[in-house]
């Protein structure tokens, strides 16, 4: 922290912070949540965008490659219980950091209309993750989407309404996500968010109707569109697959065919059995 407020190494101090939550030591990043906020949101500090991305990784657990419709965009719950490396409880600094957001969410809504797209794609992406006041920010989503002109940044709104209603139990974002992909007026990558986004907080089966739309618009260079987006980096196992890898595991939950076919599983996706 004392790096960072001086201006010394700012891009390495907040790689050092995203370090202790890859290697599941979030305590100590958790306690830097509100600080790195308020680097976020002054218009004069440097790599704005990375201090709040970070806010938002100490508030996930460690979920690299996770891309199935049950857990790509769930929070844990309270009773599954994890542990640090260190042997605290990592449930409570994942708590501690989604509280401190929602806490701060005044000081993060307004980057929702940041100059930079970086900034508004990581300000979507801690918001979701709040603990509370999720009404407010859900609203605000909407509003930035209709008012929203990169592409990029609809589809990373979209993907964070749709984590913010599944943490949160929100019935009223499953019904509109079913409408968002099904309207043919709205944007490509809108509807393949939404589709996204619709499978992981439903059950119900994959249509023909969406199996359709995603055959048509998940392209190449919609996953080159949306490989930025964190949750796309989330799930990716290799650089730039994160869609692909999403819908080849959700739409193919059997894993049918051998590896290297489409569909197929690959060999890290056996997170039952690390050693498969």
């Amino acid at each position: 922290m004392e790096r960072l407020l001086s201006g010394e190494a700012v891009r390495t101090s907040l790689a050092r912070l995203v370090g202790l939550c890859a290697n599941d030591m979030r305590a100590a990043v958790a306690l830097a949540v509100p600080f790195l906020i308020r680097i976020g949101t002054d218009p004069e500090a440097d790599h704005r965008a990375e201090a709040i991305a970070v806010t938002a990784e100490a508030a996930r657990m460690q979920h690299q490659g996770v891309s199935t419709r049950a857990d790509m965009l769930r929070f844990r719950g309270d009773d599954e219980w994890f542990f640090e490396v260190t042997g605290y409880l990592q449930n409570w600094s994942v708590q501690a950091a989604r509280d401190a957001i929602a806490a701060d969410s005044d000081l993060l809504l307004p980057l929702l209309d940041d100059p930079d797209p970086e900034v508004r794609i990581a300000a979507a992406y801690a918001l979701a993750a709040a603990s509370a006041r999720e009404e407010n920010i859900l609203r605000a989503f909407h509003a930035r989407l209709l008012a929203e002109h990169e592409p990029a940044v609809r589809a990373g709104l979209v993907l964070a309404m749709a984590q913010l209603a599944l943490a949160h139990q929100d019935a009223r974002t499953v019904v509109w996500m079913r409408s968002c992909w099904s309207d043919p007026a709205r944007p490509p990558e809108v509807r393949v968010s939404a589709a996204l986004g619709w499978m992981c907080l439903t059950d119900l089966p994959v249509s023909d109707e969406l199996r359709a739309l995603l055959d048509e618009f998940a392209t190449d260079e919609m996953a080159r569109l949306m490989a930025p987006l964190p949750w796309m980096r989330a799930a990716e196992d290799t650089d730039g697959d994160g869609l692909r890898r999403c819908l080849r595991i959700m739409l193919h939950p059997g894993n049918p065919g051998a590896p290297g076919t489409p569909g197929a599983p690959c060999p890290e996706d056996h997170w039952d059995d690390p050693w498969s």
